[in-house]
């Protein structure tokens, strides 16, 4: 058993909910929607259902990405969040699975469809392993495990470049990540952890035939800072602190990929902390809004604790597209209209 990655899961755990990892940047404050004094709609009417892989959802959330690997509080995080989506009607994504491949007891903590039946769920490993002997087998794998509606392949240059003996040899990925999209038969999604996804890096994947994009800005928690607490060098001893805000905000990475909307998927996360940031995200052209932290210490205690979390956003989400005259997510997603004409574009 490689104790390493599994030990890097707790220790990653522990920092994540440290209120210091959360950057707190606040991006989407810069955003106002235009309020609608008269919204000409009942507020009883409003229907915030979304669809997402085929599947239907209450409201546009996706429980993003947190852990795994072989530990019982791992375990009961899962299932927590995975009994909590389906009560609520909600997405998830696991975090990694690469370490059930170092370590098979691991296996246990992505094993989550009986207690999620109905919502989508996304396995999840990081593109850069298609470099160090992972093959579309090992996603196979992965997705059978959970039982998942399609994986997410993860770019995180970032964190390996702040992280003790990090894989930084990201060297001809896009093509190894199309052979893998081509070969399975559910979508691989492509998600960035906390930099941001750019539209360089969607247009060079697009061609790969991907279709799904979990934008996964800066502004939330900081992957750079929670890697530096665990750095071990040396030479640029501060890297991690150096970095910890670099890459693109949430809201302009979206704003930025507007033009590709119309033939791509685009999911919004990273700093994403209420409904109405929810809201905005939507208008600014997200199908889906993915929220981690937040749920991570509700997560450690019980099902019902993360169940409050998530109807909490929904009620603030529903109040916001009331209160911008929306009854539907259909008219609110791209609807640029909705943002103050006097703020910057």
């Amino acid at each position: 058993m490689n104790e390493s990655i599994n030990q890097r899961k707790l220790e990653h755990l522990k920092m994540a909910a440290d209120e210091s990892a959360d950057r707190q940047k606040r991006y989407w404050d810069a955003i106002h929607l235009t309020h609608r004094a008269l919204p000409e709609i009942n507020a009883a009417d409003v229907d915030a259902s979304a669809e997402f892989l085929g599947k239907n959802l209450t409201f546009p959330l996706l429980i993003s990405s947190m852990t795994g690997g072989d530990d019982q509080q791992i375990l009961r995080i899962n299932r927590h969040l995975a009994a909590a989506a389906e009560t609520t009607g909600v997405a998830l994504a696991v975090g990694s699975q690469r370490v059930m491949f170092d370590n098979p007891e691991a296996v246990e903590s992505f094993r989550l469809r009986a207690l999620a039946p109905s919502v989508p769920l996304l396995s999840n490993l990081g593109a850069v392993q298609l470099n160090h002997g992972f093959t579309e087998e090992h996603c196979q794998k992965a997705m059978d495990v959970l039982e998942a509606d399609g994986i997410y392949l993860h770019l995180n240059a970032l964190q390996e470049t702040v992280q003790n003996g990090g894989d930084t040899n990201f060297a001809g990925l896009a093509e190894k990540i199309g052979h893998v999209a081509g070969k399975l038969n559910k979508p691989v999604l492509i998600k960035e952890v906390g930099a941001g996804l750019g539209p360089a890096d969607v247009e060079i994947l697009m061609k790969q035939g991907i279709h799904y994009f979990d934008v996964a800005g800066t502004g939330g928690t900081s992957w750079s800072r929670i890697e530096q607490f665990r750095r071990v060098c040396e030479d640029a001893p501060d890297l991690g602190f150096l970095y910890q805000d670099w890459g693109w905000p949430t809201p302009l990475a979206l704003r930025k990929l507007a033009p590709l909307r119309d033939r791509i998927t685009l999911i919004a996360s990273g700093g994403i902390r209420t409904g109405v940031d929810m809201a905005k995200a939507v208008i600014l052209g997200a199908s889906l809004c993915g929220i981690a932290r937040p749920f991570l210490k509700p997560a450690m205690v019980s099902a019902e604790e993360v169940v409050k979390v998530i109807r909490r956003l929904k009620k603030e989400f529903i109040a916001a597209m009331f209160l911008t005259g929306m009854n539907s997510v259909s008219k609110m997603r791209g609807n640029l209209s909705l943002v103050r004409t006097d703020d910057p574009e």
